[in-house]
């Protein structure tokens, strides 16, 4: 007999890059203010010393006020809809060629697909990157030195106009490494905590939540020190290569300058990744239940 019953609803491709851009851009409006403290305390060079991220976040608030936490706030939701979306179109385009080709991929096969996807989207999004650091790191500098971007991209046409286009890539070789590292260490850490914790918690928000958060911790610590020589690179006036701002960090502020900020990383990094799958869980059901 014929089987009459309809074929299930699917997400067709560009949809699907859709909702990851926008899950990705709902998790930021969560997690802006912890972005913005941890790019202020990357940026505090040898002022760090005796400063903590209390103590810099009640800077903030006593000198901006609120809003100040979510000052570049339009940089980080144009980076999320070029990054994000860019790592997921080019991560389902290498899956389903791998496939293709050769099957179904193996665990390493997908944490290699993961960086290689992860560089690619990073890429793209350099420009919105560069923006990002510079909004939100504004509000420590001099009156006389700020630039006052108005939007990202207010940001990105003066950018373009006083410092030509490569100024948009500026960084973009640390920016393409840290985001190699992070999908590894995302994946691979999440995967296995997961695994463990299955058995323990059952499958549920509960799993979701302690394994991303053992993620973020793990991703927070390796992909930090590569973070902060981004940001110093991407915030100079002038061209810098990553190695000399590396040794010029260890060298006049002590290697642990390397992971200063994480406590605002990894609250930044673990509730993203949890929001984010919530968001997109939420918007996938949207999508095939109207």
């Amino acid at each position: 007999m014929a089987d009459n019953r309809p074929a299930p609803k699917t997400i067709p491709g560009w949809i699907n890059f859709v909702i990851g851009g926008l899950s990705g851009m709902m998790a930021t409006c969560i997690v802006q203010p912890a972005d913005l403290l941890k790019t202020r305390m990357q940026l505090l060079g040898p002022e760090a010393k005796g400063q903590s991220a209390i103590s810099v976040a009640k800077g903030i608030l006593r000198k901006e006020g609120p809003m100040g936490f979510y000052v570049g706030l339009s940089a980080g939701l144009f980076r999320q809809a070029t990054y994000t979306t860019g790592r997921l179109g080019s991560f389902n385009t290498i899956l389903d060629w791998y496939k293709a080709e050769y099957g179904v991929p193996s665990f390493s096969m997908k944490i290699l697909m993961g960086m290689t996807a992860g560089g690619i989207g990073a890429f793209i999004g350099t420009p919105a990157e560069v923006s990002l650091i510079r909004m939100t790191a504004d509000g420590r500098l001099p009156p006389e030195k700020r630039r006052n971007y108005k939007n990202v991209f207010n940001a990105l046409n003066r950018i373009v106009r006083e410092e030509g286009v490569t100024a948009l890539w500026r960084g973009a070789v640390p920016t393409v490494t840290r985001a190699m590292v992070v999908n590894a260490a995302q994946l691979g850490t999440y995967s296995q905590a997961r695994e463990l914790l299955l058995p323990t918690l059952g499958e549920g928000i509960v799993l979701h939540l302690w394994s991303s958060m053992i993620a973020g911790f793990v991703t927070s610590a390796a992909s930090l020190p590569v973070d902060i020589v981004k940001t110093r690179v991407q915030m100079a006036a002038k061209g810098s290569s990553q190695i000399g701002v590396l040794l010029n960090i260890v060298k006049n502020e002590g290697v642990m300058a390397l992971w200063s900020g994480f406590l605002p990383t990894l609250i930044k990094i673990g509730p993203h990744t949890v929001f984010t799958f919530i968001f997109l869980e939420q918007l996938n059901a949207l999508y095939l239940n109207t």
